[in-house]
């Protein structure tokens, strides 16, 4: 008998069907024993009268996997219309020791950092597996909207021989007795895409080495990254991000709307045309002095209040932050080139994306080198390749997990990676 997912069973009311998965919850009573059974679709309520399954229900804990033939009956009070009644139940395995929390209940009790110990089975709580839902459901709609777009997927190395961002922050590592670094970011390859196919797309992991531990903060992520070619500023590069977060959005919605239920989730629009402001009016707007190099937290939260209040949008883009806190391979403001042709975005008052134009021609690649007092040699192999021609173009990258943490509500960005790394962490 094959078997069918709890999501399916409404169809199958009046026929014998065989279920299987763990044990979410008992409640065992006088006259009659529930046993709800967990699958990767929800919960199936089984009714058990017989005394010899009731015996064999008792002796099975919580997370033990088993399998139920019964048959399929109607009832509005049990999950999705339906139970199993008349039932016979078979582990699947030995009994299941339990987890040191309660996966039955609403919320997980437990600590983050017990729920981290203990991934492997905290990820299976309803709220935790629907976080990563969400994730999985934006990552396809990142690639299709891109797809759409006439963008190609690539897929770069993540051992290089010389950091992304011309910084100490890198992972080092042994390459067969020569220096290696795990990688910042695609950044150089995608660029170096762009003369291959135009437009690409990567999803990926990235390693920062930054001593940070915060909420915010991850040593490996998943980068959302997007390069295209042709464009005329900075500004061409927001419209395609603008049109890929509709699209993770509307992704999310179809693919994952049973997630998004289990969160109590609202889903953001994302308008015709996200506001913009340029860092200058920023500072204004948030309140800091005019001389401040780049936006704070708490800053980046004033900023996200405006931009509700104002234009009743949970994103805003800041662009024109100053050269001087941009990588070098970022193009300047032509107009004041104090200022740089890049950008982030602000969702819900959080730094989500950092994009803009990038250089494209040999000679400001070398002038920008010199200028930060930079070796051209680390960087040859990325830099020789404007010499052969590339068009101006720019770029974005979305860190996976601070836009779902952000998305559905999470105050610490490892409550929706599945086994985060950070300062502190390298297990489960």
């Amino acid at each position: 008998m094959q078997r069918i997912l709890s999501a399916h069973l409404p169809t199958r009311t009046g026929t014998t069907v065989r279920i299987a998965g763990w044990v979410h919850r008992r409640r065992l009573l006088k006259s009659v024993a529930f046993l709800i059974v967990r699958d990767a679709t929800g919960l199936t309520q089984v009714v058990v009268t017989d005394p010899a399954v009731r015996a064999a229900v008792t002796a099975l804990p919580e997370e033990t996997v088993v399998e139920v033939v019964g048959t399929v009956t109607a009832n509005g009070t049990a999950p999705a219309g339906v139970e199993l009644t008349h039932p016979t139940v078979r582990p699947l395995g030995p009994p299941a020791v339990p987890p040191p929390f309660d996966l039955y209940r609403p919320a997980l009790t437990a600590t983050l950092p017990t729920q981290l110990d203990h991934a492997p089975v905290a990820l299976r709580h309803p709220t935790r597996a629907a976080a990563l839902r969400i994730a999985a459901a934006a990552v396809a709609g990142f690639r299709a909207t891109l797809d759409t777009h006439d963008f190609v997927e690539v897929h770069t190395p993540k051992v290089v021989a010389t950091s992304t961002e011309s910084g100490a922050n890198v992972f080092a590592l042994d390459w067969f007795g020569r220096p290696a670094y795990l990688a910042q970011s695609p950044q150089f390859y995608k660029q170096l895409m762009v003369g291959v196919f135009e437009r690409v797309y990567e999803v990926g992991p990235v390693f920062r080495a930054e001593p940070h531990d915060t909420v915010r903060h991850l040593a490996q992520y998943t980068s959302l990254d997007a390069e295209l070619g042709f464009v005329d500023d900075h500004r061409d590069v927001m419209a395609v991000l603008r049109d890929t977060l509709a699209g993770m959005l509307a992704e999310v919605a179809r693919r994952a709307g049973g997630a998004v239920a289990t969160l109590g989730l609202t889903l953001p629009e994302v308008p015709a045309e996200i506001p913009a402001v340029h860092f200058t009016e920023a500072l204004r707007i948030a309140g800091a002095p005019p001389d401040e190099p780049d936006l704070a937290p708490a800053h980046e939260r004033t900023l996200g209040e405006w931009a509700r209040a104002t234009h009743g949008s949970d994103f805003l883009f800041v662009t024109g932050y100053p050269m001087a806190k941009r990588p070098f391979y970022t193009h300047p403001d032509p107009a004041r080139p104090a200022y740089s042709n890049g950008f982030d975005l602000l969702f819900r008052g959080l730094e989500l994306v950092t994009g803009g134009q990038r250089l494209h021609r040999h000679a400001d690649y070398l002038a920008a080198l010199a200028a930060r007092g930079e070796p051209v040699e680390p960087y040859a192999g990325y830099v020789d390749a404007f010499r052969h021609g590339m068009p101006p173009h720019g770029g974005f990258a979305i860190g996976l997990e601070r836009f779902v943490a952000r998305l559905v509500g999470a105050a610490n960005v490892r409550e929706v990676t599945a086994f985060p790394r950070d300062l502190h962490r390298l297990t489960p």
